[in-house]
């Protein structure tokens, strides 16, 4: 039996915003296992009035496609934003605490601010906002969804421009996510900047 997919709405959205009594955002991030390149993070609070069609969890949408919808929610969403942590602030914080701080710097870039979060996954940040976990969030909250779409496609493009910095490590292909390119490169190359010295691989080969 074929399970049937859920597909995200604005349920969770409108309950908490009158429960919470102002807007509310979808948080996600992407890029939090690869070995190189910072992870992002994005915030949006969507317009109920001008939903834009086909929002998907980001995973289950083409690059090609994510692309085509990023302009398209930025345009029709009522705020949005997009923030970073570096490979130096993972260093410092770890992963996890450097994932809450590019969900801080992408709520705290929105032109509007709101009330209330639905942040993808069971972790409770502390972010600007009161908070609500909803687990596999990006596939049942369309803020969430909008949200996963912007964070995957800023961190696509940044590592895109890092492969022109960094050439030989295959960055604008496997975004930095260990793929046979990558480990052989580093085998070859050794880290470069973009890369998270704190992991396990890149450690190995720093310490051989």
């Amino acid at each position: 039996m074929t399970a049937v997919r859920n597909i995200p709405s604005l349920s969770l959205e409108t309950d908490l915003s009158r429960a919470a009594g102002g807007p509310v955002c979808g948080v996600d991030e992407a890029g939090r296992g690869p070995w190189a390149g910072p992870v992002s993070a994005a915030a949006v609070i969507l317009n109920a009035d001008d939903l834009p069609p086909g929002i998907d969890d980001s995973k289950a949408l083409t690059e090609k496609r994510r692309f085509e919808m990023e302009p398209v929610i930025k345009a029709r969403a009522l705020a949005w934003g997009v923030g970073f942590a570096t490979v130096e602030e993972i260093a410092e914080l770890n992963i996890l605490h450097a994932t809450g701080l590019a969900m801080c710097r992408a709520i705290e870039a929105m032109s509007v601010q709101p009330v209330a979060a639905l942040v993808d996954g069971n972790y409770r940040f502390k972010l600007p906002c009161d908070v609500q976990t909803v687990i596999k969030g990006d596939s049942l909250s369309l803020s969430i969804a909008a949200a996963s779409i912007l964070a995957k496609t800023a961190r696509d493009r940044l590592m895109i421009e890092l492969d022109g910095q960094y050439p030989g490590y295959g960055f604008a292909g496997h975004k930095g996510y260990n793929a046979p390119i990558h480990s052989q490169a580093l085998k070859t190359l050794g880290p470069c900047p973009a890369h998270r010295r704190s992991w396990a691989p890149i450690r190995a080969l720093l310490e051989a």
